[in-house]
């Protein structure tokens, strides 16, 4: 199916692995010059450079720790001297911990902080310059919002406040035709999940599929296909929003 997508350009954050690596890689497949970046280099980001080569296009894998001001500032200079502008900006980078809230340290609230919500503050803020009319931003939230899931107050805090930014920011941008949306995930099966020993693994799948609609989790290429909408004209008065995916999880 032709989306429209060829020769657009676009930053993904954190798409090595993951939800992040299945938005490059389906962005990349339907014609997608894509740049994205990873705190380290590794076999993953390897593995990512050999498999979008192989697809063709103008694409990048960098190093960049997107909580860091100047190395965003790199990032985006980069893609301003590669491409001049930006279609799409996905802000997928973040991490998660399980702390017990009475428990939580300082550090640890200020390092989910500045991964799952600064880091896209920083990475927005210094696209602006590349966006035009057309232009889609997406940040990837969290289910947990809605669910308010235990130990993890701080991730879920995050998550939240992507919500607000999103909001503001679409009406902040919508004179300018920027659109700013979230994608709610649910459970998505991706490296995390695999590598666990296979019983837990399995218990942990047979869960989330029964809270499912579905009666499953999903699949990174899943995620990907709403990044695809998102970044297609088909969803051009679409802005503001926050999009499920989550197989209709209860």
């Amino acid at each position: 199916m032709d989306l429209g997508l060829q020769g657009k350009k676009a930053l993904v954050t954190g798409g090595t692995r993951g939800v992040g690596r299945g938005m490059v890689l389906g962005l990349a497949r339907h014609g997608v010059d894509v740049t994205t970046c990873c705190r380290k280099e590794n076999e993953s980001a390897a593995s990512l450079e050999r498999e979008l080569k192989s697809i063709g296009g103008d694409h990048h894998v960098l190093r960049a720790d997107v909580t860091d001001p100047d190395q965003v500032t790199e990032l985006l200079a980069h893609c301003r001297e590669r491409y001049g502008r930006l279609d799409v900006v996905v802000n997928n980078a973040g991490t998660i911990s399980h702390v017990p809230y009475q428990e939580l340290a300082l550090e640890e609230w200020n390092r989910i902080v500045a991964s799952n919500l600064t880091s896209a503050h920083l990475v927005i803020q210094h696209a602006l310059p590349l966006l035009r009319p057309g232009s889609s931003v997406i940040s990837v939230g969290s289910r947990s919002v809605e669910a308010g899931v235990v130990r993890r107050a701080h991730y879920t805090a995050t998550k939240a406040a992507l919500l607000g930014l999103n909001r503001s920011l679409a009406r902040e941008f919508g004179p300018s035709g920027i659109r700013f949306n979230v994608l709610r995930l649910g459970v998505i099966e991706t490296e995390t999940l695999r590598e666990l020993p296979e019983d837990r693994r399995a218990e942990i799948q047979d869960l989330y599929s029964k809270k499912s609609a579905l009666g499953r989790i999903g699949q990174p290429e899943e995620a990907a296909g709403a990044v695809l909408w998102l970044a297609s004209d088909l969803s051009r008065f679409v802005t503001g929003g926050v999009i499920p995916v989550d197989g209709g999880m209860s």
